[in-house]
């Protein structure tokens, strides 16, 4: 269904233009994931859900797809304002 958003996600994530909220860090060690699973969930995951944040007016996705190991993991993520892709949170399924 967001055939074009995902596309331009993995384009962004194989040039390396993304950047990780310092929640999004502090979850990602809590579920014990390296920024390694979280590539491999954008590059083979899909968009499950897109929600619209009031304020700012932008558009968010989350991502569901496997972690290297297997395991089921979500990735909330947006589109910035400088053309690269922000990791909101990311959680294990």
């Amino acid at each position: 269904m967001y055939d074009a958003e995902l596309k331009r996600m993995r384009e962004l994530i194989r040039a390396r233009r993304y950047v990780m909220t310092l929640h999004a860090e502090d979850e990602m060690d809590a579920d014990g994931l390296t920024v390694f699973d979280i590539e491999s969930v954008i590059l083979s995951g899909q968009i499950t859900e897109r929600q619209r944040d009031r304020q700012p007016d932008e558009w968010k996705y989350l991502v569901n797809g496997q972690a290297l190991g297997g395991a089921g993991v979500t990735v909330v993520v947006k589109f910035g304002a400088t053309d690269k892709l922000v990791m909101i949170t990311v959680f294990r399924e």
